[in-house]
């Protein structure tokens, strides 16, 4: 058995094991078609090491498919140099690489995607190897076989005979001409090669082979062979055959010297790799087209894309980035199978939509496709494209009896061609796309630089939040709230602030709407609540009940998604008795929209910490759809008026209709036992106002912006003096 090598025994995945395996599988497919004197374990011996290669190009971060070139190369090396050999090889490759190797950090897509290009190579570089190694025998074959001829004219029919056995029994196709291009002698497979017919071999001069698809140079290196300029060239050239089909070989044509040193013939080699070049067109195609729809993948899409980048002369392109609206909904209920026919249905819309010249549609995965196009006009093309393509989705589509009206969300990027790279038009496409849905969907949208660069700084601070509050870059700041009728401080709203590295400090308003979008929220409303409530305490140690008369009391936001965790109560409870806050100092914040509509389900938690003694505020009232009835079965101590109905106030005079709004709610909050707190107070003659007004307490400019803790600390000393 082949030896372990170092460090297997710290192989916790078992991947040297599945690398055996694969190994073992390997050599039992090809081994009865090589023509090795090695017993087949010494054999599988050779070819672990091969196989950890072609592990190791699947797993690469930067894929690289040279490896399995190398990995093709060494079969031949090996005396693997039957086709079948090849054959079986690839098969072992597409059926177990995947199954033993698969990259867990690649989805299924990509790594069979990665499998079908290792294919690709790996059949390449055995037919070069296989290819150098039978012209280089043949080559010296027909060599001797030529000198044989010119003997012949001393030795006769001996050499005569000798000189056929080795022309007319080579594998490959071989033909001599004279330096005029007229074919003297063609043997039996290169007349096989060209259809069995061999006066349309023999007949013909080799300037009639020329062919629309032949490297630029290789007519003249032919003319330089027959000036006697050069000994030999090599080159992939196509031919017709006498039927029309295209014949691919691979040719090496050698000049042939008299005994004087002068050009006197030209000797033809030919490989016919017609059907390598298919396999390879073969799985070309499957790595570049996706499977079920057969459209253009990400990879052809991003060369096409590139391509299009690298143009100059003020060229222009459009781009349009397709998703589908609600496109999970259907995979959901109507299964994966009805989904995948309605994108192949979507597919085929999307093509005859983009069928002028510089267009193509490729689909990127999932629900999501692209298009391009290009032109001097693209500006006007792009947005015709997605109308075209908006317009096709239109038209329902028939599954299961059912009809279905497929919508889609379109992000456009247009402009000239240089200045970007692929992935940032992607990007910008993406972003837009998302832009397009938010507006309702079955829209498409334009590119917003602006709008872009908000979009990826949102993305970056959602990124960088679970970091941040690991740090300890979040802070507070406090703003008092004061009681209106004489002045003095009644506590604080705690206001959480991130210090950010790169953008400073950061309001709530720019970080709190991610927070709840990503979930964290919860361990950072968690953290707020536990540091509010410590300076709460402390403010209570410092400035004692009877300095102001009642204790200072700390307000902390609640967000909705707090709201919603089943574990609010046992915190804020667990918080408050291990800092030793009376219940009574902490009032929590709710807004006026989170508890429109509210369930029972959702107030049980608030009627909980109400009846602890918690204060409940209704923050930000009267911007949402909620009424004063409405509150008598919600358990709110405090209605905390937005700052919108008293800014007609700051004005002299102040607004009558502000001051009659502000006067009812106040009159029939109070009748409800609730106490009004008021936001925004920027100036004495507005505090005055909703002091007369009958309101409780206020915040604003006027008393003092939020800040630090000590802040309020020098008020209440203030206050108390």
């Amino acid at each position: 058995m082949p030896s372990q090598p170092a460090g297997a025994a710290a192989d916790p995945d078992g991947l040297e094991d599945r690398l055996r395996r694969f190994a073992t599988i390997w050599s039992r497919a090809i081994f009865p078609a090589t023509a090795t004197s090695l017993t087949r374990p010494e054999f599988e011996s050779h070819l672990l090491p091969l196989a950890r290669e072609l592990n190791e190009a699947l797993h690469a971060r930067h894929f690289d498919s040279g490896p399995a070139q190398r990995v093709g190369a060494a079969l031949v090396a090996a005396h693997c140099t039957d086709p079948e050999a090849l054959g079986r090889t690839l098969g072992v490759v597409d059926s177990y690489l995947v199954l033993y190797c698969g990259a867990e950090e690649l989805a299924a897509e990509d790594s069979r995607a990665r499998c079908a290009r290792l294919q690709h190579s790996l059949a390449a570089g055995f037919a070069q190897a296989l290819r150098e190694r039978t012209l280089a025998e043949q080559e010296a074959i027909a060599r001797s076989a030529l000198a044989a001829r010119s003997d012949a004219e001393d030795a006769l029919h001996a050499t005569e005979a000798r000189f056929r056995a080795v022309f007319e029994g080579a594998a490959i196709g071989i033909g001599i001409a004279d330096l005029d291009g007229n074919v003297l002698e063609v043997n039996d497979t290169l007349t096989q090669m060209f259809g069995g017919l061999e006066h349309h071999v023999r007949s013909r001069n080799v300037s009639e082979w020329v062919h629309p698809e032949d490297v630029p140079h290789v007519w003249p290196m032919y003319g330089e062979l027959v000036r006697g300029e050069r000994e030999h060239f090599r080159v992939e050239k196509p031919f017709f055959r006498n039927d029309g089909t295209v014949l691919w070989t691979n040719l090496t044509v050698s000049l042939l010297r008299d005994a004087e040193g002068a050009p006197r013939y030209q000797l033809a080699l030919m490989e016919d790799t017609t059907e390598r070049r298919l396999l390879n067109l073969r799985l070309r195609y499957e790595a570049t087209h996706d499977a079920l729809t057969g459209l253009p993948n990400r990879t052809l899409f991003f060369e096409r894309l590139e391509k299009t980048l690298s143009a100059g002369d003020g060229a222009r392109f459009g781009l349009c980035y397709l998703d589908l609206d609600g496109f999970k909904a259907i995979n959901d209920s109507l299964g994966h199978s009805s989904g995948d026919r309605l994108l192949v249905e979507v597919a085929d819309r999307l093509q005859s939509c983009a069928t002028a010249p510089g267009e193509m549609v490729a689909r990127l995965g999932g629900d999501e496709f692209v298009a391009l196009t290009t032109g001097h006009d693209s500006q006007r093309c792009v947005a015709d494209l997605a109308s075209r393509i908006l317009g096709a989705l239109a038209t329902p589509i028939r599954l299961d009896g059912r009809e279905f009206t497929v919508r889609g969300s379109i992000g456009i990027v247009e402009g000239p061609t240089t200045g970007r790279t692929p992935a940032e038009v992607l990007r910008s496409a993406d972003i837009t796309m998302y832009r397009a849905k938010a507006a309702g969907g079955n829209r498409y949208e334009l590119a917003d630089p602006e709008a872009d660069a908000r979009a990826i700084t949102r993305h970056g601070l959602t990124t960088a939040l679970p970091a941040a509050l690991e740090r300890g870059e979040f802070f507070i700041e406090y703003q008092p709230l004061v009681h209106l009728d004489d002045g003095t401080v009644h506590g604080a709203e705690a206001l959480v602030r991130w210090s950010h590295p790169q953008h400073g400090v950061l309001g709530p308003d720019r970080f709190i709407p991610l927070a709840e979008h990503t979930g964290l929220i919860v361990p950072l409303g968690r953290w707020v609540l536990e540091e509010s409530v410590r300076q709460a305490r402390c403010w209570q140690q410092q400035l004692p009940e009877g300095a102001l008369g009642v204790p200072l009391r700390i307000n902390v936001n609640l967000s909705p998604t707090q709201l919603h965790h089943p574990g609010l109560v046992a915190e804020t409870v667990e918080v408050l008795e291990r800092i030793g806050l009376p219940p009574g100092a902490l009032c929590l914040e709710v807004t006026e929209s989170a508890l429109i509509g509210a369930d029972e389900d959702l107030l049980k938690p608030l009627r909980q910490l109400a009846e602890m003694g918690v204060d409940i505020a209704l923050d930000d009232f009267g911007t949402g759809y909620s009424n004063l009835a409405n509150l008598r079965r919600l358990p709110v101590s405090v209605l905390k008026l937005d700052r919108s109905f008293t800014q007609g106030m700051q004005q002299h005079p102040a607004d009558p209709v502000d001051l009659k709004i502000v006067e009812g709610i106040v009159s029939l909050a109070h009748s409800l036992e609730l106490a009004v707190t008021v936001e925004g107070v920027e100036t004495g003659a507005q505090a005055e106002h909703l002091r007369r007004l009958g309101c409780d307490t206020a915040q604003g400019w006027y008393y003092a912006r939020p800040g630090p803790p000590e802040q309020l600390h020098t008020l209440s000393l203030a206050d108390a003096v």
